[in-house]
This record gives structure tokens, sequence and C-alpha cells, in this order.
């Protein structure tokens, strides 16, 4: 399918929820005069605790209203486990269409830990996916990766419920640090799904300040950039059409309930714009 995009035209993103608006806060940051429409697909997550077709028909759907109805320049998949399940199928189906995927950041980790120690903190759908075993394969051999499923996670995250975040936060960082004997040796954490992002301060206080922790935003955004740069649609302009919204606008849809993500989009994006999110009904 031929891209029908101009350099005016938005950047599509989409997430099973409110994960993606870490992924927005960098995009927003690498790339301010360009436009973005958000799709939070709330009424059918989360995506890390169902199965690939149901993840991959649900992308599907998204991108088609995006490409469709927005008529996007480019189209950034903000969550890991619909990457995992759809990202091929798309780009086979868009192949004039810059689209960029999210995965744990595996490599990075492995450069930057010195112990050679890396703990993986994911959900489980990412985790068991065929393009994340690639990944983890092609990783060095010295370097050793602990993988822990964070089921409920993400969910507590879509539910800003505080109590629930805190105490699976503690039980995973502690279930890892058992697995090596009390937590020697890890210095390095990959938060591989992006609702983990907005729980940060808790992991951190969870891991200690010694203790990184490495998430996409910023790669992404760098990416989304040379991509659009070698496509010839970077936005250039300080303004755009004043019927498609000012230079730097986002645009907000949620399947779910809208109240929910308007709150998040206080609680969590930085610097939002003033945007109510609107109900999106597909099916």
């Amino acid at each position: 399918m031929a891209s029908h995009a101009a350099a005016t035209g938005p950047i599509g993103v989409f997430d099973s929820g409110i994960g993606g608006l870490s992924v927005l806060s960098a995009l927003r940051e690498e790339l301010p005069q360009e436009q973005f429409v958000y799709v939070a697909d709330a009424g059918y997550a989360p995506y890390g605790e169902r199965d690939t077709a149901h993840v991959l028909r649900r992308s599907q759907l998204l991108a088609d209203y995006l490409y469709n109805s927005h008529h996007v320049k480019a189209l950034v998949l903000a969550c890991n486990t619909a990457t995992a399940a759809a990202v091929a199928s798309l780009r086979g189906q868009y192949t004039s269409l810059p689209i960029i995927g999210i995965e744990p950041a595996l490599k990075p980790a492995a450069a930057q830990s010195r112990s050679g120690v890396v703990a993986v903190m994911a959900t489980r759908s990412t985790l068991e996916s065929e393009k994340f075993q690639a990944l983890l394969v092609a990783q060095i051999p010295s370097v050793r990766f602990l993988l822990q499923a964070c089921d409920g996670l993400a969910a507590a995250i879509e539910q800003s419920d505080q109590v629930a975040i805190e105490a699976l936060c503690h039980r995973y960082v502690q279930s890892l640090r058992e697995a090596t004997h009390g937590g020697a040796g890890i210095d390095t954490v990959v938060l591989g799904c992006t609702h983990y992002a907005l729980a940060a301060d808790v992991l951190t206080e969870a891991w200690g300040s010694d203790v990184a922790l490495l998430e996409a935003g910023e790669p992404v955004a760098r990416r989304t950039r040379q991509l659009l740069e070698a496509a010839g649609t970077l936005c250039q302009d300080q303004a755009h059409d004043a019927s498609k919204g000012s230079a730097g606008a986002s645009f907000f849809y949620t399947t779910g309930d809208p109240s929910a993500l308007d709150q998040a989009l206080k609680d969590w994006l930085v610097n939002p714009l003033p945007m109510r999110a609107a109900k999106l009904l597909l099916p």
C-alpha cells in the first residue's frame, strides 16, 4: 500500500493504553514541530496478557484507522507486545509508510552493564514472543539476562492503582533479586513495556539509585526523526494549516473511557497540551 502522506501530515502513535505516553513524550521532545495522533486501545487492553491473534487484529485495526482517517506520514507502535505481534505484518501492508516499532533495549543494556548481569521486566506475551526470543539469542553470550514476567503491572498502571503498582514492583524486583541470591551483580534493568516507564520512580526506589533503568522512548524518537528525514517528510514549518491544528499539536483518542485518558495526560505527559481525549469506536 502506497503512502499518501505529506510533510504536514501527523505522526500516528498507538498503544494498548496509556503506556505509549512515555514514548509520545520523547517524540514531542525530539520533534517539537510535528503533529501527533495518539490512540489508546484501552477498551481491548491489556495486550501483554492477550494472545498474538488478538494483538495482531487490534494493531491492524488501529493502523488502518490512523492511515485512512488521519493520513499519517509515519506510524509508531508504542507497545512492545504490539511490535512483537504485528510490526512485520504492518510493514508488509504499508510498504511506503515509515513504521517504527519498539523492542526491549537488550543490546544497549549489554553494552552498558559493567557486571554482565541484566534484568528484563516485561509482559509475559513479550517475553514469550518469537521476536523477543530471537533478540535474546542475538546478544553476546558473556551477558546474563534474567527475565521477569510482570503479570498485572501494566494493568495496575493503566488503572492508576498506586497501591497495586508499588506492591507489584517490589514483588518482581524481589523475585529478580532472589534469582541472583540477593541481587548481587544486577546493575542494569530493561523496562520491556512502555507502561513501566510511568512507574520509574517506584522502580528506582525498589532497585536503588545505583541500578540503571533503560526504556526505549528516546531511541524510538531518534529513529522516527531519521526515517522522516530519509523520506523527506520532516516538518520544517513553524505552523500548519489552522484547520489541521498548530505545529506540535497532539490529538488523543481512546476505545476506553476518555476521562481516564484525560487524567493520564495530566498525570504522566510532560507539558501536556490543553486537548481532551475523544471516544473512538472501533469494532
